[in-house]
């Protein structure tokens, strides 16, 4: 029998660099640190998930499961590692969710990170390029040097010649983030700002990735250090916990859907497998886009935030990037919209993005949100997490606990 799964607490570090943080030091900090903020011993923790996706390319660390129970009191436990892409982190949350679900206990905690820079904080562009270039068909890489950007140029051509959207319609997305960004502690380009000129002219840092195509450097997201974690709950385990509910968020509707790996034959400006796992959310939920007045969604380019957007039902197919330019996206706006700065502004750390995007929702709901960036009267909140070239999707409905 389905029951109430609840955010009892969320906890991130500041993204961006990890320096020489080993893995078995992020993963015991994401669990230590998410315990701390309710003053609870991981021990209290029935059963876990850890979301990564470059962990064997980049970190030659597998068995990611094995560091969480090798804390105290985690010995012995249900505890998987899980992978699908950019959308690990949100496939940890649903994990958590299903062994909740399925009386494997009444607490869990679902874990992202990754490492992504070595221990000097630098990158090297063309390891990650190749690393990140496994998750997409191996007939969608030929003649591609950065896959990703890659695709995701070719899909943003597409947008703009489908829809008659423009470069600056796009690039004002990343102007708002970064702008939201500069009020985040947590998020990565917090000290950076860029006006509409910088993002669409062609110079110093901002190029365009692929000759012939429209993405440019500020219409990307980051390569990103970091680690989130959140405690999830059923009812029994908020008592047990010690968390009233009244202080707790309800996860009211996820989904998840997959659609073909190869973003060819099928179609990529609205990815059928996305808009199932959102409607199923909502309806899970009781709720429709119009109900949903705060939102993080999964802009790891920004025609990723277009499609987005519309995904997640505030505009209709093509009107996503004009949702944005009409200033809708703003914290004053109809719905905020990626006010932490999203994956463009506070940074992209694989595995823990789908758990930040939650995790931020819930300190919206909460009111704990950085001033600036709080939306007024937030009352239900959507994610949106996809892995590859929009073929992995997972989708929440968050609310006040009642």
């Amino acid at each position: 029998m389905s029951q109430p799964i609840y955010i009892a607490a969320y906890n991130q570090c500041k993204f961006g660099k990890l320096m020489a943080m080993t893995i078995p030091e992020i993963v015991a900090n994401a669990v230590t640190g998410v315990c701390q903020r309710i003053d609870v011993p991981a021990s209290v923790l029935d059963v876990a998930s850890v979301g990564s996706a470059c962990n064997f390319t980049l970190n030659r660390q597998g068995l990611l499961a094995g560091l969480v129970a090798s804390l105290p009191g985690m010995e012995g436990k249900p505890i998987e590692s899980v992978e699908n892409a950019c959308a690990s982190g949100g496939q940890a949350v649903l994990s958590v969710i299903y062994k909740l679900l399925g009386g494997l206990g009444d607490v869990g905690v679902a874990v992202g990170y990754e490492k992504m820079r070595d221990d000097d904080g630098k990158m090297d562009g063309k390891l990650i390029g190749d690393a990140l270039g496994y998750f997409s068909h191996p007939d969608d890489r030929t003649g591609k040097v950065f896959v990703f950007p890659h695709l995701f140029a070719e899909i943003m051509q597409c947008y703009l010649q489908a829809y008659g959207a423009t470069e600056a319609d796009l690039a004002q997305i990343a102007v708002a983030e970064y702008g939201n960004a500069k009020h985040n502690p947590y998020a990565q380009m917090n000290k950076v700002q860029i006006t509409l000129e910088q993002a669409l002219k062609v110079e110093g840092i901002n190029r365009y990735v692929v000759e012939g195509l429209p993405l440019k450097t500020y219409d990307c997201s980051q390569i990103t250090d970091g680690y989130a974690a959140l405690i999830l709950a059923t009812e029994e385990g908020l008592r047990k916990l010690g968390v009233a509910k009244a202080d707790a968020v309800e996860i009211a509707g996820y989904a998840q859907a997959t659609d073909p790996l190869t973003k060819n034959g099928r179609n990529i400006l609205r990815p059928s497998g996305a808009y199932k796992a959102m409607q199923k959310a909502y309806a899970m939920a009781g709720a429709s886009p119009a109900d949903v007045n705060v939102a993080e969604i999964h802009d790891c380019f920004t025609v990723a935030a277009a499609l987005g957007t519309e995904v997640i039902g505030k505009a209709a197919p093509g009107k996503g990037a004009r949702y944005w330019v009409d200033g809708k996206a703003a914290v004053d706006g109809e719905c905020g919209i990626n006010l932490s700065g999203g994956l463009i502004a506070k940074g992209h750390p694989v595995g823990a993005t789908g758990i930040s995007m939650i995790g931020f929702s819930y300190w919206q709901l909460k009111g704990m949100a950085p001033q600036g960036i709080q939306k007024k009267d937030a009352k239900l909140a959507a994610t949106f997490n996809i892995g590859g070239a929009l073929c992995a999707s997972v989708c929440t409905v968050l609310r006040h606990a009642s």
